[in-house]
């Protein structure tokens, strides 16, 4: 009786496959993490519908959906890629699950890939949801689609920088702490909710150069006044993802 013949083939997968398998882990855990969802979808939700229908802040001339929608889709993308992926990384860190990904086959560059794909995975739904939401409340975006593509990327690469920064210096019960100081500090003077025009001129000539700043006020060009690429914005934006991931890259320890 011929059994036939088995050949096996130890090894590792392919670098691409071993990414996409790691990436929808991350995609998996992330969405089944109550507090994550928390900080991630219903917080800009619930912001996005009180104070459009609620006058609160005195948001300018035109519907308030119009100039909110814009700062919580950058509200979205720091909740994401900054606090979510500091906090999930500094305790990752703390267990020892990035020390033993990094004595697997992935290799430790494949794994940053395959965090970042999960932070856009997850983006992508945010600003699916949270458009949805606006629409139905009565936002009209202008704009071209590039600009806010543009600026997205430019605001991710920014807030992962600074948050694996964060997540690879720090211990993780700090990470915890000084991640959900600066989302909350970052929501109240960066533009989000209050426009920058109501702060000092002198808090607000600083506030303006912070990433949040940047990313809402890029948007809100874009999409509430119709204007072309922000390229003002994007250099902001850009100067703090070359900061945040080229001192990630060198200060980021995994034990």
């Amino acid at each position: 009786m011929n059994s036939g013949t088995y050949a096996p083939r130890p090894g590792a997968a392919p670098v691409g496959r071993m990414i996409a398998a790691q990436a929808a882990l991350e995609t998996r855990m992330l969405l089944r993490n109550g507090e994550q969802l928390l900080l991630t979808v219903v917080i800009p939700s619930l912001l996005l519908v009180l104070f459009s229908t609620v006058d609160v802040v005195d948001t300018g001339a035109g519907e308030a959906v119009d100039f909110l929608a814009p700062g919580v889709l950058a509200l979205a993308v720091m909740s994401t890629a900054f606090t979510g992926q500091a906090i999930a990384t500094g305790f990752e860190r703390r267990y020892g699950v990035l020390k033993r990904l990094g004595a697997s086959p992935l290799p430790r560059w494949a794994l940053m890939v395959a965090k970042t794909l999960s932070v856009l995975v997850t983006e992508v739904l945010q600003i699916l949801l949270l458009t949805a939401i606006a629409l139905a409340l009565g936002w009209s975006p202008q704009g071209g689609p590039l600009a806010v593509l543009l600026l997205l990327a430019a605001g991710t690469a920014a807030f992962s920088g600074l948050g694996l920064l964060m997540a690879g210096t720090l211990r993780a019960e700090a990470t915890l702490a000084a991640a959900n100081l600066v989302f909350l500090l970052l929501l109240v003077g960066g533009g989000v909710i209050v426009p920058l025009d109501r702060f000092p001129d002198a808090a607000r000539a600083a506030l303006e150069w912070l990433p949040i700043s940047a990313l809402s006020d890029g948007l809100r060009d874009v999409l509430q006044h119709g204007a072309g690429v922000p390229w003002g914005h994007l250099g902001v934006l850009a100067a703090w993802a070359v900061a945040g991931l080229g001192a990630a890259a060198r200060l980021f320890r995994w034990e």
